[in-house]
């Protein structure tokens, strides 16, 4: 088991301290895990409020509101589903020393954008060049 790490509340990842050292990898390792654990708690109380909203509503317009409701709440919950998964993803590259590296160029991802995507897999440019790529395959 690895130390704790000391981390201070006001803890920000800078661009002059090394790359990815333990208090970068810390730092990151818990804005995942409160975000994780942040979209659970939402998770929880929607299927506790689907469980409650099982009942019948005689009026047509009514029904129909409380089903698209119940829709979009659905879908909000498996979009939060796959996020999770991104999560768990970063958290695992945490682990194995690979978070914060580009998956196609193997460079460093910037802080900023780490610290506003913390599950990114890409640079920025790599990430562009991404979506170019994919907005000409749509255009076809």
């Amino acid at each position: 088991m690895k130390a704790e790490v000391f981390l201070p509340e006001d803890y920000r990842p800078a661009e002059g301290e090394p790359f990815m050292n333990e208090r970068q990898l810390e730092y990151f390792r818990r804005k995942l895990l409160t975000w994780k654990n942040e979209l659970l708690d939402e998770s929880r109380g929607t299927v506790a409020v689907l469980q409650d909203d099982t009942r019948n509503i005689p009026d047509v317009a009514d029904r129909a509101s409380e089903e698209t409701d119940r829709a979009l709440e659905l879908r909000t919950r498996d979009r939060q589903r796959k996020l999770i998964a991104k999560i768990d993803s970063a958290l695992r590259r945490i682990d194995e020393g690979e978070y914060g590296y580009c998956e196609e160029t193997g460079e460093p991802i910037s802080l900023k954008r780490l610290d506003a995507r913390p599950i990114a897999t890409l640079s920025l440019e790599a990430q562009e060049r991404h979506e170019r790529r994919e907005k000409v395959h749509r255009d076809d």
